[in-house]
């Protein structure tokens, strides 16, 4: 599957954004999708993430509250609503897919990158203060 993120870019804190990943190739329902990010200088963290069917859903504590994923498997699409940015919410989002149906019983196992088989290019969220 081929996975293309969208939807980043210059906001001041406490507006918002809704990010994209537009999927192609396998279905898209068959995987789990997740969202992490990578601030300059640090590692990649995990943001988010959601079930197949999109009826179980996963966030990172410093987003909880604030960010919402979705995704419309007619669409072939994922999101991930952010409202309420902060300043350290600035950095380079990235869209995952999994095939693993370990990971869609178990969804804190979806904070882990390792077990994800597809990311796409990034999308670039900068919140100034």
């Amino acid at each position: 599957v081929q996975l293309q993120a969208s939807g980043g870019g210059l906001v001041q804190a406490g507006g918002s954004l809704r990010l994209s990943c537009a999927a192609s190739g396998r279905t898209f329902s068959s995987y789990v999708m997740g969202w992490f990010r990578q601030a300059p200088g640090k590692e990649r963290e995990f943001v988010a993430s959601i079930s197949r069917s999109g009826g179980s859903t996963y966030y990172a504590d410093s987003v909880k509250g604030r960010f919402t994923i979705s995704r419309d498997n007619a669409k072939n699409t994922m999101y991930l609503q952010m409202n309420s940015l902060k300043p350290e919410d600035t950095a380079v989002y990235y869209c995952a897919a999994s095939s693993s149906a370990a990971l869609n019983a178990r969804m804190v196992m979806t904070t882990y990158s390792r077990y994800y088989d597809y990311w796409g290019q990034g999308t670039l969220v900068t919140v100034s203060s």
